[in-house]
């Protein structure tokens, strides 16, 4: 039996405590969240690490239809529903319920990156995918967004020695497999993003080294949770 959730109340959109990271393929971000959850949790901040689309159970065995580079005959729309479907299960299982708790909540890709593969990558329509995520996201908006930047090709080669090292021929996905034009689309489309909402972003230079990126990271991040305090 299915239950009626219940929209956020003003005093749970104004918890300021929803952090995403985004980026093209290759640029860092799932590193950089696991290393910022370590320095969040040394100093006793609550906080819990998530991803999209696999953040929940259901969701990975979405991820695992969404990832796999045998499905290439999936079609765009396909893609963008499966993402919906993981997306709305992971703000009502995983996201909204740590947020009520005042956890921090740091999540790799969201909804921002479904306008930037699924609008600006494949071309579907912007406003259908607003209306529909709106809906499925209940209007849950970050408080924050990291938008790693570094040129595609410079992320592809590095996605490309990650694979390598996982000595696993299939494990470059169904989206590193794109080719660049799609690539630069995505970042393009991220770009326009954090310039419609640029009180949101904070772009970090992803071309940067590891140990550079992260204090860079944990400086904004500290700022914005300082500015809540």
């Amino acid at each position: 039996m299915s239950r009626t959730i219940r929209p956020l109340t003003m005093r749970e959109r104004s918890m300021n405590k929803f952090i995403t990271f985004e980026g093209v393929e290759g640029s860092g971000k799932s590193t950089q969240l696991r290393r910022l959850g370590e320095y969040l949790n040394g100093k006793n901040i609550p906080v819990i690490l998530t991803q999209e689309p696999s953040g929940t159970p259901i969701g990975r065995k979405i991820g695992d239809i969404l990832f796999d580079r045998g499905h290439q005959a999936m079609c765009p729309e396909t893609e963008l529903f499966l993402f919906f479907a993981a997306r709305a299960q992971h703000v009502r299982e995983v996201i909204r319920p740590a947020l009520n708790d005042g956890k921090h909540v740091l999540c790799d890709r969201f909804s921002d990156a479904t306008f930037a593969y699924q609008a600006a990558g494949r071309g579907l329509d912007f406003h259908f995918i607003k209306t529909v995520n709106d809906y499925c996201a209940q209007q849950l908006k970050p408080d924050l967004t990291l938008l790693f930047d570094l040129p595609v090709e410079t992320g592809l080669q590095r996605a490309g020695r990650r694979d390598a090292q996982l000595k696993d021929p299939s494990a470059a996905d169904r989206f590193e497999k794109e080719k660049i034009d799609f690539h630069n689309r995505v970042r393009q489309g991220y770009m326009k993003i954090c310039s419609s909402d640029p009180g949101r972003f904070q772009v970090i230079d992803a071309a940067r080294s590891v140990d550079e990126v992260a204090a860079d990271v944990c400086r904004h991040v500290m700022a914005f949770i300082n500015q809540q305090r």
